[in-house]
């Protein structure tokens, strides 16, 4: 018999047996209708195996050539950002009971998931002041594309009203998600000194069409939008619904969405302990007021707890709301989200129970503190100016640069081994060469400091 590889099960007798069950003499034969010119027509370049400690030693020597995001010296935000996740939440979440849960088709054998996702709709619906929350979505951009398909139909209404600062990735999927259904979608201008949105053009647009309009608070450029209630007033008079899109951080020093009307609100819960991954997967907070046809018309699931009739009344939890097109419904299906994003609820879950609400102000006063520390810094430096909006900012904010392109300020803090932020040239050229600093927790002033000097050494280069 031939030799066995002690990872692969099939042995070549194995393969010939196979082969002649399909009446087949040689494994080329299972790709015939392949025409060659679409073939490799050579072996692959693939190196002679290694033992295990020279393989592990080479993937430790390309592990040294990635830059770490956690040491403080990149300021890239923009709807994901580096935040310090503390060691009980990895310990926690990476637990066998979480990690290799899934969908709790089975309310009966899955208790454990299903509390704790219940504890986590708890514990966001507590921050965004929010009666019912799901879980959960895949990020924020899917959430605001759910929520806004979730306005149209509560309201019969086929027309979007959002402001222009906001996140241009979050517009692009909520376009795919829409267009094919006919939803307009219409951007309201904003200012430019404050980035406030223009109640003016607001109003002008306001009609009986709108289904809702879409806060983002604070804005895709780091400004809180402080006309809150008087755009909130402005839709439920028009008999318009309110979508808030926030950081999830900033409501530990700020008035959550649920205190200025909002009935439906979004998040991205990335910040709660889940890394940035390169970019996923993240989570998506989704949630609205207790009102039977929103609740109704949520995506993804709900879970709920009930309890038995008679005393000593045993709690149960269970799948309250699966409006999904695999179960029953079908072609009612409220949503197309086939898996939530569990194992990243429950970590987020266990990061909120961490910090707590002392926690959750502590945090947001860091951030607060550390963001305009570093604008106030970098405002500073000649030809630079930083926050470039006038409005109150938390977390990131614009930064213009004058004499020189903001892509070259990037390019050039490369090579100093820090990275800076989104360039927004092209995406705002209103602000003219421009980046979006992000400035978190782990930012310290040491970094800060590094970061402005070599700006202004840049800035001086350039003269």
């Amino acid at each position: 018999m031939s030799w066995k590889h002690p990872w692969i099960p099939t042995t070549d007798e194995m393969r010939q047996e196979m082969l002649r069950s399909i009446d087949m003499k040689d494994i080329t034969d299972l790709f015939a209708n392949i025409p060659d010119e679409f073939r490799l027509g050579h072996d692959l370049d693939i190196p002679d195996s290694r033992s295990e400690i020279e393989v592990t030693n080479r993937i430790l020597e390309l592990g040294r050539k990635n830059k770490p995001v956690n040491d403080g010296r990149a300021f890239l935000g923009a709807g994901v950002a580096p935040h310090y996740i503390p060691a009980a939440v990895v310990s926690l979440g990476s637990r066998s009971e979480f990690v290799t849960a899934y969908t709790s088709y089975q309310p009966e054998v899955s208790q454990g998931m299903l509390q704790t996702l219940f504890e986590y709709q708890s514990l966001m619906a507590e921050l965004l002041d929010i009666d019912v929350v799901n879980s959960s979505m895949y990020d924020m951009a899917t959430s605001l594309a759910e929520a806004v398909r979730m306005a149209v139909r509560v309201k019969k209404r086929n027309k979007m009203l959002f402001p222009r600062t906001m996140n241009p990735v979050h517009l692009k999927v909520t376009e795919t998600y829409t267009e094919p259904v006919g939803i307009d979608l219409e951007l309201v201008a904003f200012d430019h000194e404050t980035g406030l949105m223009s109640l003016d053009d607001l109003n002008e647009k306001m009609d009986s069409s709108v289904a809702a309009i879409y806060i983002e608070n604070p804005s895709y450029l780091g400004t809180f939008e402080t006309q809150v209630d008087e755009i909130a007033g402005i839709a439920h008079d028009a008999g318009a619904l309110v979508i808030a899109g926030v950081d999830i951080l900033s409501l530990g020093v700020v008035r959550s969405p649920g205190d200025y009307g909002a009935d439906i609100v979004i998040s991205e819960g990335q910040p709660l302990g889940i890394p940035m991954s390169y970019g996923g997967p993240l989570l998506g907070v989704f949630g609205c007021v207790n009102n039977r046809k929103l609740v109704f018309q949520m995506p993804g699931r709900l879970v709920g707890m009930t309890r038995t009739i008679n005393e000593p009344h045993d709690r149960g939890f269970v799948l309250t709301i699966s409006a999904r097109e695999q179960h029953i419904r079908r072609e009612k299906a409220t949503s197309n989200i086939c898996s939530n994003q569990a194992l990243m609820a429950v970590q987020a879950a266990i990061y909120t129970s961490l910090l707590g609400k002392s926690g959750f102000r502590e945090l947001g006063e860091t951030i607060l503190y550390h963001s305009h520390y570093a604008a106030k810094r970098l405002d500073q430096i000649e030809g630079v100016n930083a926050p470039a909006l006038d409005g109150p900012f938390w977390k990131e904010f614009v930064v213009s640069f004058q004499g020189i392109k903001a892509e070259t300020v990037h390019k050039e803090l490369l090579k100093r081994n820090l990275h800076g932020g989104v360039i927004l040239s092209d995406q705002f050229p209103q602000f003219g060469e421009s980046m979006l600093l992000c400035v978190t927790e782990i930012h310290t002033r040491e970094t800060i400091d590094e970061l402005v000097s070599a700006v202004s050494d840049i800035m001086e280069g350039a003269q």
